[in-house]
């Protein structure tokens, strides 16, 4: 099936986005902007301020941890590229969130939908002080610089269903336009205090929908746009390095102990609960999917049990700090055998979400914000009141069409721009090659020209 998007290359917007940033950063060098200091009379919490610094490089070292994950499953001439668009977003949505994401998402609110862009732009009015609202104990830069790691990690997410095959300037541009236009206003309406998502009562304590959903839905849009892989049938489960998924689940793990105790903003009970409850959720759907591939007649797998263990932090992230141990691993059982269906009906089908994307990080982040709204303490369906289900169903619904329908629209954009899907010589000759002149092999100079000109031929 061969792709019906343009791979003709647009224009060369280097030079131009290069002056753009010097601009920009000597804006913010020389322009005075009022960061407030903590004085004495601010109560700040040296405890919590120590575990958020631990918990925000937790977060960090996920991202770095997701390239590991993702660039296990590809094939060699893929890797370093596949690696790269996990790792570039700690640099892009670095300055993205720095220069207006951060306001957009944290800003003064316009009707619960989005924040001021200029409230917090280039970190206006954030400081060591505290902020009454967002972080009461803890410096707000802190608070600034914890909800960046999600800001990262969320458009990383979505790398792996369009892998082997996007131009690295388009994939660029689509993550800047979907933390701009995706990410920052679902930030705002799930946790700013006006968002209109959180004044109706919908929980989401780690990310389950603000995180996870969006990348799955994302993810979905980005496969159905950019089409399958040239003979994905027999790529779609290459897996040259096995240890290297294995490494970036383990990094994962641990950093999401940072993404969900984290989360509590503090070095207290809640912490603790969610620290517990993100073990044993994993644990269960680690050996959940393990116990289904043994089911369907197979063996247990490496894989298995790595995309278990993945899928279980996905699908407790939004309900970790609401609900009890026991449920927290009912929570990781039904979220794996969810996205191990997902993943089995997708592979019957023409999609090519190459790493499974959708059905794991989707579907999962679906069963968590679901079955959130029905353990979560005191307010849940099984404490006698639908009223905080019935919102999350709704939320939910919005959540879907809202990032399906931009992420879409930004996914054609981007391509009518800069060109998202590579050429045919390019993504026969890999990735790493065609667009970073990388390889992890050495390889011949007239054996890469040779190569270019049978393909064009």
């Amino acid at each position: 099936m061969e792709t019906t998007l343009s791979t003709k290359p647009r224009l060369n917007y280097g030079t131009l986005l290069l002056i753009v940033l010097f601009v920009l950063s000597a804006v913010a060098a020389f322009v005075p902007m009022p960061h407030p200091s903590a004085t004495s009379t601010d109560v700040l919490n040296t405890a919590d301020i120590a575990w958020m610094l631990t918990a925000s490089a937790f977060v960090l070292l996920m991202t770095p941890g997701l390239s590991f994950f993702y660039g296990g499953m590809v094939r060699p001439k893929n890797l370093i590229s596949t690696m790269l668009q996990s790792f570039v977003a700690l640099g892009v949505i670095s300055l993205v969130w720095y220069f207006v994401g951060f306001s957009l998402a944290y800003g003064d609110s316009w009707n619960g939908l989005i924040g001021n862009p200029l409230t917090f732009a280039m970190l206006r009015n954030v400081g060591t002080a505290p902020h009454p609202t967002l972080s009461p104990a803890i410096p707000f830069v802190l608070f600034f610089a914890f909800q960046l790691k999600f800001a990262i990690i969320t458009p990383a997410l979505i790398t792996g269903s369009f892998a082997e095959r996007v131009r690295f300037k388009g994939y660029l541009a689509f993550i800047i336009l979907f933390c701009l236009f995706i990410y920052c206003p679902l930030a705002h309406w799930t946790w700013h205090p006006e968002g209109f998502l959180r004044k109706w009562g919908v929980l989401d304590f780690a990310g389950g929908t603000v995180v996870h959903i969006s990348a799955g839905i994302a993810a979905l849009a980005g496969a159905m746009v950019l089409g399958p892989r040239r003979a994905h049938r027999e790529t779609a489960f290459s897996t040259p390095n096995v240890p290297f998924v294995l490494l970036g689940t383990g990094l994962l793990w641990f950093g999401w102990f940072g993404f969900n105790a984290g989360s509590a903003l503090g070095a207290n009970e809640m912490a603790a609960l969610s620290f517990v409850n993100t073990n044993l959720a994993s644990a269960a759907a680690l050996v959940v999917w393990m116990l289904l591939e043994v089911a369907r007649g197979g063996k247990p797998t490496a894989m298995g049990a790595c995309i278990g263990a993945v899928v279980g932090l996905v699908a407790i992230t939004p309900a970790a700090g609401y609900v009890d141990y026991g449920q927290s691993i009912l929570i990781g059982v039904v979220g794996s055998a969810v996205s191990f269906m997902g993943v089995n009906w997708k592979n019957r089908t023409t999609l090519d979400d190459t790493l499974d994307v959708f059905p794991c990080h989707g579907l999962g982040g679906i069963v968590g914000m679901l079955l959130t709204g029905v353990f979560a303490a005191k307010v849940g369906l099984v404490n006698g009141t639908a009223t905080v289900f019935g919102y999350h169903l709704l939320g939910l619904t919005i959540v879907i069409v809202y990032t399906f329908a931009v992420s879409w629209a930004l996914l054609k954009l981007t391509d009518k721009l800069f060109g998202l899907r590579v050429k045919v010589g390019d993504e026969e000759l890999g990735l790493d090659l065609s667009q970073h002149e990388e390889s992890i092999y050495h390889v011949d100079e007239e054996f890469e020209k040779t190569y270019r000109k049978e393909l064009v031929s």
